[in-house]
């Protein structure tokens, strides 16, 4: 693969994952939490990864050229997030100090972040039309493994961020417990407006 493809996939990459949206409200959310980051950051690329997977086998364009179950995934997923975009209004997480909780606490963290990601069809469209853009029919690599490469660097600059995001919104907000409360409440917003507004494309479509 040519050093100028992998370079403007990565530009594109970056970009994409600068952008906040649901992903950036949860893990600003474990930020905040200051215990779940971690396994937030690891469930939410456990999604990406199932939807790279899904790409790469070949089964994307078959799920694409199903609109049901396009449908169906965005339904659960929006509703999803609705739920726990209103869960944060009514909760919102605040600073708190002392030891990391159980393991139950751990799993939570990683199993929302998984679904949050892995139930938005909008993942999955993203991989399905942005790696092949990027791939070369007459490179000596075959295709999936160009396309596994490329997912591959998208997933470690998507982690690296998302923990410069958790980590910076607990250290910005850790003096300012009110302050933390207002920002939890603005991701659990965010997140009822995203829901919203898969919801509406399923209606309007």
């Amino acid at each position: 693969m040519e050093m100028s493809v992998v370079m403007g996939f990565w530009i594109v990459s970056f970009l994409l994952i600068m952008t906040p949206g649901a992903d950036w409200a949860y893990t600003i959310t474990a930020g905040i939490s200051g215990r779940g980051i971690i396994p937030a950051v690891m469930g939410l690329m456990t999604g990406h990864l199932l939807a790279t997977g899904i790409v790469v086998a070949g089964m994307g364009v078959l799920l694409a050229g199903h609109p049901l179950a396009l449908s169906a995934l965005t339904l659960f997923g929006a509703l999803y997030l609705l739920w726990l975009g209103i869960g944060m209004l009514r909760c919102p997480a605040a600073i708190t100090a002392g030891r990391t909780q159980a393991d139950s606490s751990w799993n939570r963290w990683a199993i929302r972040g998984m679904c949050i990601s892995g139930m938005n069809p909008k993942v999955f469209l993203l991989f399905l039309a942005l790696l092949p853009q990027f791939t070369d029919p007459q490179s000596l690599w075959p295709l999936p493994l160009q396309m596994s490469a490329l997912a591959l660097l998208h997933l470690i600059t998507c982690t690296l961020v998302y923990l410069l995001v958790g980590y910076g919104s607990r250290a910005l907000l850790a003096t300012r417990p009110q302050a933390a409360k207002v920002v939890s409440r603005i991701s659990g917003g965010m997140m009822i407006a995203i829901s919203l507004l898969l919801l509406t494309e399923q209606i309007m479509h």
